[in-house]
């Protein structure tokens, strides 16, 4: 008999599941998956940005951004240094070292994607990301209040 799952069993069990697949796929780029979204981001926004728009874009806490850069300024991936406008605020830059990872982390991520976009038509996957920001988008407006 199938186990009946909740809403947030199935979630965390997918999240999970996805995440254990790409950890995989990122381990022979020696980085995390978290990293390599990282790396991808600071080269969309031209190779560096404030540490508190990196926090915002992860959706994560500022300690948990620091932990994440910290890691990668050990590994040469990114380089931290002072904001020149505001010497409190941190900016996070990609290195060259981060920078000759750059293609290879997008390839694994989006072979990791393309193990779940196979099994889907276009209109499911389009319906799947739809659903999914919607519940972001509720989750989000619900940490807020708290």
């Amino acid at each position: 008999m199938e186990e009946v799952r909740s809403l947030g069993q199935t979630l965390g069990c997918a999240a999970h599941l996805f995440r254990e697949r790409a950890d995989t796929r990122m381990a022979s780029c020696g980085v995390t998956p978290l990293q390599a979204h990282v790396i991808l981001f600071l080269n969309c926004c031209g190779g560096s940005l404030s540490q508190l728009e990196l926090g915002r874009h992860l959706r994560v806490k500022p300690s948990t951004v620091n932990g994440i850069v910290d890691r990668m300024v050990e590994r040469g991936l990114v380089e931290r240094s002072a904001d020149a406008s505001d010497a409190r605020r941190r900016r996070v830059a990609l290195t060259q070292g981060g920078m000759m990872q750059l293609e290879r982390c997008r390839q694994e991520l989006l072979d990791t994607e393309r193990l779940v976009e196979k099994s889907l038509s276009p209109g499911e996957l389009a319906q799947l990301h739809s659903l999914l920001g919607r519940v972001i988008q509720i989750l989000e407006e619900d940490r807020e209040k708290c």
